[in-house]
């Protein structure tokens, strides 16, 4: 990340620009640019017209915010200054996309897709294994997306601090889902932030417990200090005040009306720019952000996963932050860059739910002309759907049981049977305490699909 260049207070520009130059040019730079873009001074002063003066310009434009901004009075940043935030046409024709394809969403609990059980397996166990995983390398976890997924698929012990971040993040979402009916507090803050960091926490902070020192600071890739958080006296006032703001009810269509997204994301920001603890923060976010939107009757975003296209983009993410924090503490920058994850997310859910779709569909037409189907309990086939969607995938009795519900017992009936059928091929681990039953590469064959 290059180096960001800071604009000046807007109390101190209106005060040194001319209003000869500036009149001329109101009407002219608006709040985003022709490509409803919400440039930071950083990159609107390379695309000011070439006769035109970049800070008269850059004043005008501040103006036109202004006159679309609403001043968050719960949400005090430096001094007797407040967060704000805009939804211009650009912003809202994103907000308006995501809303459609939300809406669209419901075939994926209506259509005879996806009964209760099969919605669990196959959506709320995969995806939230997605976003746990992600999360935690965004917060440094080095583990390998294999690795990670078998210590939650086989609900195995972490043997290290990564391997715990991503089974604390997996806990972390099931609470998040769970508690999406219950009021925001401090002391379900300080839950969320326990069990996010349970075993998994650096700078001497503690689980669950508010920071007691001003010891932090966030740097940049030059290792500059670019954001000091707040002081640590406040944080309690500053979280209660974030809980009134959270559990007050913005969706009534009046003057107080915030779009249930563009809240969710707020708080997301707000709980990393209050920095209420000394590790865990972004973690905590994130959750609170699920808490937030389900809360609203998003149920979809059970199944979305933000962390991806923001590890994907972390640049523009942290970037988002600063430019937030350095320009009158104006969230719309944040919200534009959340937003914006936010729709290639749920285009990503879409996108899987189409993959599923044309797996299940093809299965199904399977069982309808095989003999062997025909042959099978329902245990067998979910089994032989994991295999067929995994070659090489291994299964062991534990972790059937856990997937479908089943008794161990049960659990190694099922594939006991594939084995003697010649679906699945019997091996032992190196421990040789483990049983494990292996998907065959040519199964498709052997099935004759």
């Amino acid at each position: 990340m290059s180096r960001i260049r800071v604009p000046k207070p807007f109390k101190q520009l209106i005060q040194e620009v001319e209003y000869k130059k500036l009149i001329p040019l109101l009407g002219k730079y608006k709040a985003t640019d022709s490509q409803g873009r919400y440039l930071h001074w950083n990159d609107f002063k390379w695309r000011v017209e070439p006769d035109d003066d970049e800070l008269t310009a850059w004043v005008a434009t501040q103006i036109s915010r202004r006159g679309l901004a609403k001043f968050l009075l719960l949400l005090q940043s430096e001094g007797d200054q407040y967060f704000s935030y805009c939804v211009p046409d650009s912003l809202f024709a994103q907000l308006h996309s995501i809303d459609q394809m939300v809406g669209g969403g419901r075939e994926i609990g209506d259509s005879t897709f996806i009964s209760s059980n099969e919605k669990n397996h196959y959506l709320v166990k995969s995806l939230m294994q997605e976003e746990a995983i992600t999360s935690s390398q965004l917060e440094g976890a080095s583990t390998t997306r294999e690795v990670a997924k078998e210590v939650l698929e086989k609900n195995l012990t972490p043997k290290d601090k990564s391997q715990q971040m991503i089974v604390n993040n997996y806990l972390l979402m099931k609470k998040a889902v769970e508690s999406k009916n219950d009021e925001l507090s401090i002391e379900f803050i300080l839950e969320l932030h326990g069990i996010a960091t349970h075993k998994a926490i650096e700078n001497q902070a503690s689980a669950g417990v508010i920071r007691q020192d001003n010891n932090i600071i966030v740097s940049n890739l030059y290792n500059e200090n670019t954001f000091y958080p707040p002081d640590w006296q406040t944080l309690r006032s500053r979280l209660a005040d974030l809980c009134d703001f959270a559990n007050q009810d913005h969706s009534q269509n009046n003057q107080d009306f915030i779009h249930p997204i563009i809240k969710a994301v707020i708080l997301h920001f707000m709980i990393a720019y209050i920095h209420p603890f000394g590790d865990g923060n972004g973690r905590t976010a994130r959750a609170i952000f699920y808490w937030s939107i389900l809360r609203s009757g998003y149920w979809l975003f059970e199944y979305v996963s933000i962390s991806k296209p923001i590890k994907e983009k972390r640049g523009d993410y942290d970037k988002s932050f600063i430019y937030t924090e350095t320009d009158d503490f104006d969230l719309t920058y944040f919200l534009y860059n959340q937003i914006d994850t936010i729709e290639k997310a749920v285009k990503s859910l879409h996108e899987y739910i189409d993959r599923k779709k044309r797996d299940f569909y093809e299965f199904m037409d399977w069982i309808e002309k095989s003999a062997i189907a025909k042959s099978l309990k329902r245990g067998h086939l979910e089994i032989l759907k994991e295999a067929l969607r995994s070659p090489g995938k291994e299964f062991t009795s534990r972790q059937v049981s856990i997937d479908f519900d089943v008794t161990e017992n049960t659990a190694r009936s099922y594939l006991n049977k594939l084995v003697d059928r010649d679906l699945l091929i019997q091996a032992q681990s190196k421990n040789a305490k483990t049983v494990l039953y292996l998907a065959p590469a040519n199964l498709r064959a052997r099935l004759k699909l």
